[in-house]
Parts: C-alpha cells; structure tokens; sequence
C-alpha cells in the first residue's frame, strides 16, 4: 500500500498556501504603493499650501515695510507752503517762501492740524479769517501739515486719514486752492467719535471749491486714498518727535501752532486777540529790518462765540 493519495493531498494544500501567500503578498505590496502615493500626494499638497503661505505672508511683510513713496507735489518735508495772494509756494513759482529770517520780515506760521480735531476746529474759528489776511498780504506765510492723529475717533471711518489724503490731493492738483479747501475742510468738520463725512461727501466739500483744477484727477485720488500711506508715515514721524519748523523734541499734539519757530501756547477759551499778541511779539523778537510786524488791530478779533467748548488741552 502506499501513500501517493496523502502525498498529492499535501502538494496541492502546499501549493494553494504558496498561492494565497503570494496573493497576499502582492496585496500588502500594492496596499504600501498606494500608502506611498497617498503620503506623497499628501506631502506635495502641504508644500503647496506652506509655498502659498509663505508667499502672501512674505508679501504682507514687504508691502508693510515699503516706504509710502513720495508725497504729493509742491509739499515739503509733509507740508505746503501758502504765500501772498493765498497761493501755495512752489518750485514752480520760482521763488521760496518770504519769511522774517530773509530780510523779507514775513511771519512764518507753521501748523500741524487733524481735520477731526475739535480743539483745530476752535482755533480755526477763532483765527482762520486773521492768518487769511496775514497770509493774503504778504505779511505771513503759512506751511500746514495736514496729520491724521484720530483715525481711531470716527467709528471705524478713519475720517482724519480720509480728510487729511483729500488735501494732499488737492495740493498734488490743485495746490492754489489749498487754503480754500482747508478753511471748507473745517467749516463742514464733523464732530469726534462720529463717522465723519462719506467719501462722496468729502469730495463734494473739495470738489465745491471755486477755481479748483484738475477735478477728475482729485476726485479719483481721493476715492484710491493716494496718499494715505503716505499720511500715515508722516503722522507716525511727527509724533515721534520729527517736527519740521520746530526745535521740540516732543509732539504735543493738535493743534500745534508755531510762529517763526516759536510754539503758540493754546488758551482757553482760544481766542484771536491772544493769538495776534502773540504772532507780534514773535514777529518782533525775529524782525531784523525796518519792514512793520503785522498789527495787532489789523483785523477785526474774531474771537470763538462758542460758550461752551471743550478744554484747549491739545488733542492727542
């Protein structure tokens, strides 16, 4: 008898483990395949979305250390200079602005303003009209540096670095109606913590000036906020102690008001008779020649009438 039968028996259960072995085989080794293609797609997919991270992050970072670019023309050092006739000193005019230390014996009034300020607001009431006829007669020469230090005061509107790039605007375009706009800027002032004037009703008050050039040219700038980088960078500087025309170390806050060089101490109630004391006694401690200072009594006093304003302490 033999054992040929238990023997094929054994062969054939060998040869279907062999079989499943293989199979099985095969299985892991297509399961590690795809494990492999799963983990690589997986990996170039994060190093996907890590590239584009780190491409917009390195933007932001860039475009957040990028100087604002230049300023608006016939501005310098964040400023524009009005002279006789209420024109805006220029390269273009051919000359530079008169003022005490040139023998001219023209008073050089510096001032930095925020268009929301209200205490700005107040001294423009009460002295606008006088520096006008100063400035306007070759007495005086008036460089205003329009800041935005209360962006924050408006419910989210940053109506100060909205108001402040609308007459950078307008002294890029238009720069003989600065003053006019400036004095329009703060007969339609807003008041602090409110949203301030829409974009459509800020240009409207520019725009409403008569003589103004270049009106498509302003109305687009102020609508693309132009110079607000720019506003910025220099309200940044200003508070940081870079004041041009002055010798202080510190900014005080709005408005600061200098007179050739000398800082005007706001009183309160801010009145035009203090403020033309003051603009003669710093004309006449500057005054080299024979030219008069501008009088006290030049024009009418054109005191605040609010009898209820808030404290003269500077905004800050």
């Amino acid at each position: 008898m033999t054992n040929r039968p238990e023997g094929d028996a054994r062969a054939a259960r060998n040869e279907r483990r062999e079989a499943a072995r293989q199979r099985a085989q095969r299985a892991r080794t297509q399961q590690k395949r795809r494990q492999r293609g799963v983990r690589l797609g997986l990996q170039i997919g994060l190093g996907v979305v890590l590239l584009a991270a780190a491409t917009i992050v390195t933007l932001v970072l860039v475009q957040s250390v990028q100087p604002a670019g230049p300023g608006p023309a016939n501005t310098s050092q964040g400023g524009i200079t009005i002279g006789q006739d209420l024109k805006a000193v220029t390269a273009a005019s051919g000359s530079p602005a008169p003022s005490a230390t040139d023998g001219s014996g023209a008073v050089r009034i510096t001032m930095y303003i925020d268009y929301l300020c209200p205490v700005c607001g107040q001294f423009e009431k009460a002295n606008g009209d006088y520096i006008e006829n100063l400035v306007d007669s070759g007495a005086a020469t008036v460089d205003i540096h329009p800041i935005a230090i209360l962006s924050n005061r408006s419910q989210g509107t940053k109506y100060s670095l909205r108001a402040a790039n609308a007459a950078a605007c307008v002294a890029d375009h238009s720069p003989d109606q600065f003053f006019a706009v400036h004095k329009a800027l703060f007969a339609d002032q807003p008041d602090e913590g409110t949203p301030g004037l829409t974009d459509a009703q800020l240009t409207k008050v520019v725009t409403g000036v008569d003589g103004l050039q270049e009106r498509s040219a302003i109305r687009k700038c102020i609508a693309d906020q132009t110079y607000s980088k720019w506003i910025d960078e220099r309200t940044t500087a200003v508070t940081g102690g870079d004041i041009p025309g002055s010798t202080l170390e510190d900014f005080p806050g709005t408005p600061l008001v200098l007179v050739n060089g000398q800082r005007y101490e706001l009183t309160s109630p801010i009145t035009n008779d203090d403020f033309r004391t003051f603009v003669v006694t710093a004309a006449g401690a500057t005054d080299t020649t024979p030219t008069p200072t501008p009088s006290a009594t030049a024009t009418p006093s054109a005191t605040a009438t609010e009898s209820t304003t808030p404290s003269a302490t500077p905004s800050r």
